[in-house]
């Protein structure tokens, strides 16, 4: 019997897919609930904690960077044909992989801050910005989901709990912002929100991306009725 081998080509590899960005987000945010985990009980300490933010933070542009390659076009042609409007789902893409790049300055700065001024315009402000940008993509995500399926209440799709999951998250990161506020002495304003926040809304994002993983039963039968471009992307 002859065995042929397949070899997936660097180009397969590359190209982004669902299943590529939920793992990413999983694999990035695991590392931010880590690292928030050995804050809040003690475990190891700051530096420990800043270089999990820090590589979780670059899983997070990564795959920010393949959902907005997955998002589709920005725009779409308006009813009547007399211009363009944007799209929901790019703009929740945009606007999250925007937030990831904040974080990855935030995160950065956390390893190389020399001053307190440091840690205020560099940490802090690209924290709390990545934060609220976080936010309005979870707002656009409800836009497009309400676009999609003609409603907000649909809990028998996927999708749905993905979009709430998600802005639990986002809520509890921009909560995490409020309490890394850097005080004059360069402590934060409320570490204990800070590190909570951070790990709350780590989990949030990891069950978000894996609830809409292809792989998953319902999952499968949502794809056995979908286009053959829409199953190419998972």
């Amino acid at each position: 019997m002859t065995k042929v081998a397949i070899h997936a080509s660097p180009a397969s590899f590359l190209t982004p897919t669902l299943t590529k960005q939920s793992v990413f987000f999983m694999v990035g945010g695991s590392l931010f609930a880590v690292g928030a985990a050995a804050s809040i009980w003690d475990i190891a300490g700051a530096g420990a904690t800043n270089w999990l933010s820090f590589i979780g933070a670059w899983f997070f542009t990564t795959a920010g960077f393949m959902q907005v390659l997955l998002s589709g076009d920005a725009t779409v042609p308006t009813p009547g044909g007399t211009g363009k409007t944007p799209r929901a789902e790019w703009l929740a893409a945009a606007t999250q992989s925007l937030g990831t790049l904040l974080f990855n300055v935030s995160t950065t700065t956390a390893l190389t801050a020399k001053s307190v001024a440091d840690e205020k315009h560099y940490m802090w402000n690209p924290d709390a910005g990545g934060s609220f940008a976080f936010l309005v993509s979870a707002c656009f995500v409800y836009v497009a989901f309400y676009r999609e399926t003609g409603t907000l209440w649909k809990p028998v799709a996927a999708s749905w709990w993905s979009a709430h999951i998600n802005m639990i998250g986002c809520i509890a990161f921009a909560l995490s912002a409020v309490g890394a506020f850097v005080l004059d002495d360069g402590s934060s304003k409320d570490a204990g929100l800070s590190n909570w926040g951070t790990f709350i809304g780590a989990i949030c994002f990891v069950l978000a991306s894996a609830v809409v993983l292809p792989q998953l039963p319902w999952n499968r039968a949502a794809a056995a009725m979908a286009s053959p471009d829409d199953r190419a992307a998972r």
